[in-house]
């Protein structure tokens, strides 16, 4: 009996045949492994040098943006520079027009003192104050109106209210 267990026994035989299996078997799997971690660790490098790669672009592109914004930065610093320089011009010109306006209404107002509406379209200018008289609206020359009035009765009405006589 005993020999018919060891000889008929399924394991005895096999056993050393799956350890032989089992040992190419796990060799195999571990160069599997390492041929797998190889791939890996090799696509890994590839997915950081491109990362690496598209970041120096990215620098190379914020680089040359930057370099046009500085640019047009220093344009607009120029053109403010301009119209500020302007501004201060035109801020100078304004205050010597308003300081001029005022001197002409100045003069508009003190002169008004001096004019006089004749009713006639125009006006008569008295060179003193305190004019006013009949002889001064007369006696100017601008004032036309006088020149075209009619005179009533003849001359010999007139020359003799004037003496008195007859």
């Amino acid at each position: 009996m005993n020999n018919k267990t060891e000889m008929g026994s399924p394991t005895s035989g096999n056993c050393s045949s799956g350890l032989q299996n089992t040992g190419y078997e796990s060799d195999e799997r571990k160069r599997k492994r390492k041929q797998s971690n190889r791939e890996s660790a090799r696509r890994s490098r590839m997915r950081k040098q491109k990362h690496l790669d598209d970041l120096t672009a990215q620098v190379t592109h914020l680089r040359e943006e930057n370099s046009k914004i500085v640019a047009s930065i220093a344009v607009t610093k120029e053109h403010y520079v301009a119209i500020e320089a302007e501004n201060s011009v035109l801020k100078a010109q304004f205050l010597e027009l308003d300081q001029r306006l005022a001197s002409l209404n100045e003069i508009v107002e003190t002169a008004g003192a001096f004019w006089m509406e004749t009713g006639q379209g125009g006006a008569i200018g008295y060179g003193h104050r305190g004019g006013g008289g009949f002889y001064d609206g007369v006696m100017n020359p601008l004032n036309i109106g006088f020149y075209n009035q009619t005179i009533m009765g003849s001359a010999s009405t007139a020359h003799a209210d004037v003496f008195n006589c007859c």
